[in-house]
């Protein structure tokens, strides 16, 4: 599964951006249903994933 490092993600959107380890400058879409997670569903910037 790929990794990378939350760019920015919205608590209140939903939504956000992440950049992959393997390509720095491709910023990908991440909405909050794609979290696989328990509880409030939220990503902080900085956050490797």
């Amino acid at each position: 599964m790929p990794t990378g490092t939350v760019k920015w993600f919205s608590n209140v959107k939903g939504y956000g951006f992440v950049n992959t380890d393997e390509d720095h400058d491709a910023d990908i879409f991440v909405h909050f249903s794609a979290i696989e997670m328990d509880g409030y569903k939220k990503l902080t910037s900085g956050q490797k994933i």
